[in-house]
């Protein structure tokens, strides 16, 4: 099914994110983790694409194996950066036969040192691939946004503007990049909303579970750390299990606070941890079920 076809029955969507492996023999380990999370109900399951397409026969192999399985829909995440429009077009028959109908449209990191000029390619961004993908096939399209601003823009107007071309291009919805302070994605909406982009946007939440990977995040994006994120790292980062039980409340009290507020979508990036997804899900199943009756009153 198509995620757009959820969107227009649902209120409220959650949906996680798994990695695929990066080599055959982990397929059935990171297929067992896919199975467990489908476990848990969401709306969709979202495949990465690996740096460069590293892993693009496994993603389009799991995600297709996972929908069959679980009958729970699959968002293939595709990049393009460097890729020529027969790459595109292959990749577009491939996840066809495999009855994929979902496409998250990306960029894709460029290599160490290199941008848009040096990389050979008919397809230099974002934008470029949703319309390929809106000639081309049928599927359903979202795309990535970042409510801190993309790392590589000027300024956040310049920002809203790389994100207006995918919107124009033809982008179905939005996942954003993970942030860890609600009031940044509600002041970024706001301004978003403003320019007279109204689709759905699932907000991508991440939770903290160990010292390293926040250290990791700070590295690799401009999310906002909030004092009391910072805090509770720094009390239980030597300790797994209270660093593990801080950071699912914390990602707990980020999604009460959002549904409270009218998101549309969460998306948890599950890091292929289907227990600490199961934790965050029991937190919130009553909310959840909740908001999706109101739509039925």
């Amino acid at each position: 099914m198509k995620i757009s076809k959820i969107i227009d029955k649902k209120k409220l969507l959650i949906s996680f994110e798994i990695f695929p492996p990066k080599q055959e023999a982990n397929f059935d380990s990171v297929m067992q983790t896919a199975l467990d999370l489908g476990g848990l109900n969401p709306d969709f399951i979202s495949v990465t694409y690996g740096a460069g397409g590293t892993t693009r026969s496994y993603t389009a192999e799991l995600a297709s194996s996972l929908q069959e399985k679980t009958q729970i829909p699959s968002l293939a995440h595709l990049t393009c950066v460097g890729s020529g429009f027969s790459d595109i077009q292959s990749i577009i028959r491939e996840l066809k036969e495999k009855k994929i109908e979902n496409v998250l449209a990306l960029r894709g990191d460029y290599p160490q040192g290199a941008d848009a000029s040096d990389l050979p390619g008919d397809c230099a961004y974002a934008s470029d691939l949703v319309r390929i993908l809106k000639k081309e096939a049928d599927f359903c399209i979202g795309g990535a946004c970042y409510p801190e601003g993309h790392p590589e823009s000027e300024n956040r107007l310049e920002d809203l503007q790389h994100l207006q071309y995918k919107v124009d291009a033809g982008l179905d919805f939005l996942t954003t990049q993970m942030f860890f302070d609600n009031e940044v994605l509600y002041s970024f909406l706001y301004r978003m909303q403003s320019k007279g982009m109204k689709l759905p946007v699932f907000a991508g939440i991440m939770p903290v579970t160990n010292a390293k990977q926040i250290k990791r995040m700070i590295t690799l994006s401009n999310a906002h750390m909030p004092q009391k994120l910072l805090a509770f790292v720094d009390r239980f980062q030597d300790n797994p299990g209270a660093m593990m039980q801080a950071g699912i409340a914390y990602a707990t009290e980020q999604i009460i606070d959002l549904i409270a507020n009218g998101i549309r979508g969460v998306h948890i990036y599950s890091m292929n941890k289907p227990d600490i997804t199961a934790a965050i899900m029991h937190n919130i199943s009553h909310i959840v079920e909740a908001v999706n009756a109101e739509a039925h009153v």
